[in-house]
């Protein structure tokens, strides 16, 4: 990765012809296909793929202002019916303002004979991410697709009132690519600046070259195909892609961040300033606490529950929060009016802070989600997609905090923003490390009491707490939902385990808490649960891990190993057993200890008819979230332990039984 970006020279040129097309003639016939390609039988890029893109074109144009042009124009060979069924439908999402334009898709069958794609066979449709985010696409499914084929399309996406700023350009997809390109033409206008760029996961040697009429080109060849694995970094940390941005600094990245955190100082200062009325505030909050900790936390814990976040509150459109928020303009106005959205509220914090003696200055970070912000490259790009947070200054120490974040208990910041770098705007900036959160506060606690019937049938009552991490993003995730809708989550969530499972008496709460774990309490029961084999009855202790499966499968991996956050189990399960049944001595748990993370212990109660599970788990002591792909089989080695331990089965016999 190159730390430092390069300026490309645009020289003021006409009109540009664009990546092999001119802008008039993108809806003329399409480029010819060399017979060499229809006989293809396999990718040259990865050998077992089902499909290979044999060019992947996008031409830039950032040479009018007022809009960006996109011109995409894409080949591929499909070369089974696994590659038939993967590209055959075709999605182009888009967000917003952009608009789709001038589709065009075509499939050359292998006997070289084409079947073109009708315009009535677009379609627009909603698609819904796993994250709940909803994206337009234009949509249509490519004609006579078969195993030999090649399919090509292209479109045009414009994007109004953008330009070329920010915009990043990607070279992985799904499916392995002979050849990726773009052209890309900078606004060389009235106050035109240089186009720079800098490279993400890049092969060394790859750079723009000057092209003509005004373009310049990148090109990478053998292009792998972007592969997910379970628990890998953001995207951005993996994919191959460059990013283009305009007014680009000559100065070093401490000169720079320096100089960018006394700006940000200057447009926050008067933000986080308290007027008297916000200073008598503080002091009727504090009351007379004397204790540091105990002051922040009140003052905290005060914006976050009496302060309507406008934000996080979906019970308003978009355009009645602009109204209500229209004339909240200071700490002083998110008081009086008891509402704001997000940065009101962390900014009234920071002045409720400042009013009680405190130093509090406004912090800006990244987002781990998408990316690692790496504060060696001198551009606030990673800030403007990042967060912000209050930190205060305790002695030689800084602590930070957010209480726009409707569901973080107070020391903690969402995982998205602890565990990096943060810039404090100050008249002395600095870049702060914001500490991971530690384990034990993002606790998932599981207990039940359950009775075990001959028949196999386990049945009880059972509570799962979650805290800290846990409990932001289940919090997020069931906020907008109904009763009805979270209680059916969570029936489908066990049923995806325990596929017999039959839950009633559900009780869901603190959903909108921001301070107490939110809670899970139910009754269950689960019919074969144990199976049963003559006179016997082979059973799983630990019920809340049953049927969840070991975390890694693969036996190798290529990406590095991310948790999002450091975390903590805790399961007490305690099964009555049925009449007339013992444990089987031959079967006898053996306890699970892994070193210091993990507990694991199965005993039977004094009386014989108590079977007891105790099970204890953390892991990421000290933030310790990221590891190498060098050290997979040792984390697969530990996982695989831990699951083995929790799927343990012991037998229990009628006492009449015989071997």
């Amino acid at each position: 990765m190159r730390l430092f970006p390069r300026l490309l020279v645009f020289a003021t040129l006409g009109v540009c012809l664009g990546l092999f097309l001119t802008p008039s003639s993108f809806a003329d016939d399409w480029r010819p296909v060399d017979p060499a390609e229809l006989a293809l039988t396999a990718s040259t890029v990865e050998k077992d793929a089902d499909a290979e893109a044999l060019f992947w074109e996008v031409r830039v144009d950032d040479g009018d202002a007022g809009e960006i042009v996109f011109s995409h124009y894409v080949r591929v060979k499909v070369f089974t019916e696994r590659g038939k069924e993967s590209q055959s439908q075709i999605d182009i999402q888009y967000y917003g303002g952009t608009r789709i334009k001038d589709i065009m898709a075509r499939t050359i069958k292998p006997d070289g004979s084409v079947v073109e794609l009708k315009k009535d066979d677009v379609h627009e449709r909603t698609i819904v991410k796993a994250s709940g985010l909803k994206i337009k696409a234009k949509s249509f499914a490519m004609p006579g697709v078969e195993p030999g084929a090649i399919i090509e399309y292209r479109w045009r996406e414009v994007q109004g009132e953008s330009d070329a700023n920010y915009v990043d350009l990607q070279f992985q997809r799904d499916i392995p690519a002979r050849s990726v390109s773009y052209l890309v033409r900078p606004y060389t206008g009235p106050y035109a600046q240089g186009l720079a760029y800098r490279e993400f996961q890049m092969p060394a040697g790859v750079k723009f070259e000057k092209a003509k009429d005004g373009f310049y080109r990148v090109s990478l060849t053998n292009v792998p195909a972007y592969r997910e694995e379970p628990r890998m970094p953001p995207e951005d940390e993996v994919r191959s892609w460059i990013l283009l941005f305009y007014n680009s600094s000559s100065l070093a990245p401490q000169k720079f961040w320096a100089d960018m955190g006394k700006r940000l100082y200057e447009s926050t200062k008067d933000d986080i300033k308290a007027n008297d009325e916000v200073k008598r505030k503080a002091a009727e909050i504090i009351g007379n606490s004397t204790d540091a900790q105990e002051k922040l936390k009140r003052l905290y814990e005060f914006c976050q529950t009496k302060i309507r976040n406008l934000s996080r509150d979906s019970s308003i459109t978009s355009e009645e929060r602009t109204k209500l928020a229209k004339d909240i303009k200071s700490p002083g106005d998110t008081l009086k009016r008891g509402m704001g959205r997000g940065g009101n509220i962390d900014n009234l914090f920071a002045a409720l802070v400042n009013a009680a003696g405190f130093e509090a200055y406004m912090a800006f970070s990244g987002n781990r989600q998408n990316y690692f912000l790496d504060d060696r490259f001198p551009n606030p790009y990673f800030l403007l997609r990042g967060s912000s947070c209050v930190a205060v200054k305790l002695g030689e120490t800084w602590q930070f905090f957010s209480p726009a974040e409707a569901y973080t208990p107070f020391g903690m910041l969402g995982w998205r923003e602890d565990n990096q770098k943060a810039l404090i705007a100050s008249k002395d900036p600095a870049w702060i490390m914001i500490p991971s959160s530690s384990p034990a506060q993002s606790l998932e606690k599981c207990s039940g009491k359950f009775r075990l019937l001959e028949d196999g049938t386990l049945e009880g009552d059972a509570r799962i707490e979650y805290t800290g991490q846990f409990a932001i993003d289940r919090k997020m995730d069931n906020e907008d939902d109904s009763a009805a809708q979270r209680e059916e989550t969570l029936r489908n969530q066990l049923k995806a385990r325990l596929s017999t499972a039959e839950l009633s008496d559900i009780k869901i709460e603190n959903v909108a808490d921001p301070i107490n774990p939110l809670t899970y309490s139910f009754h269950i029961r689960v019919p074969g649960y144990a199976q049963r084999t003559g006179k016997r009855l082979f059973l799983q202790p630990s019920v809340f891990r049953h049927g969840i499966g070991p975390m890694f499968a693969a036996a190798q991996r290529k990406q590095s190993v991310y948790f999002h956050y450091p975390w903590s189990e805790k399961d007490e399960v305690e099964i009555q057993l049925p009449e007339g049944f013992a444990l089987d001595n031959a079967d006898a748990p053996a306890p699970f200890a892994a070193g210091a993370i993990s507990q694991y212990k199965v005993s039977v109660g004094s009386d014989g008819k108590r079977l007891v599970l105790k099970r204890e788990f953390f892991f990421g002591g000290g933030g310790n979230i990221m590891f190498p792909d060098t050290s997979y089989s040792q984390l697969k080695f530990l996982f695989d332990q831990l699951n083995k331990s929790d799927e343990h089965t012991i037998t229990l016999k009628q006492a009449s039984a015989t071997n």
